[in-house]
């Protein structure tokens, strides 16, 4: 059983950065399709980036060129690095993985079946 925790929200100013992780437990031999969503205040959840099985990462018009997705695979760990931080990046970031290997452009475009394993979720805060 898929277990995720995320990790490195926080408040911070308007230009400044933050760098979310995702720790991933009780993976069998991996999952193929990764990504991190946001839901904003009064807004539906929406894909903000994703890595899919080969290693292709794909954002949201809203984050791109500010936001970069990688991962390290020992250590089982997803990261999002936000620069030039925004007050409508304020959310709560949740990361998600799924066994099924999906295209991340179709993930972030939502064209992609909804993933399985989710996080609790990563508040983050831009004033």
């Amino acid at each position: 059983h898929v277990q995720l925790v995320e990790s490195g929200g926080g408040s911070v100013q308007a230009g400044g950065s933050l760098k979310l992780s995702c720790k991933a437990s009780g993976v069998r031999l991996g999952t193929n399709s990764k990504g991190w969503w946001r839901q904003r205040p009064g807004k539906e959840r929406e894909a903000v980036a994703a890595i899919d099985i080969q290693d292709a990462t794909y954002y949201g018009d809203s984050v791109k060129g500010r936001f970069t997705l990688s991962q390290d695979i020992a250590k089982h760990t997803l990261y999002l690095q936000m620069d030039n931080l925004k007050p409508e990046d304020t959310a709560m970031y949740y990361c998600a993985h799924d066994y099924g290997a999906y295209d991340s452009q179709a993930v972030v475009l939502g064209l992609s079946p909804q993933f399985t394993y989710w996080g609790q979720g990563t508040q983050v805060t831009v004033s």
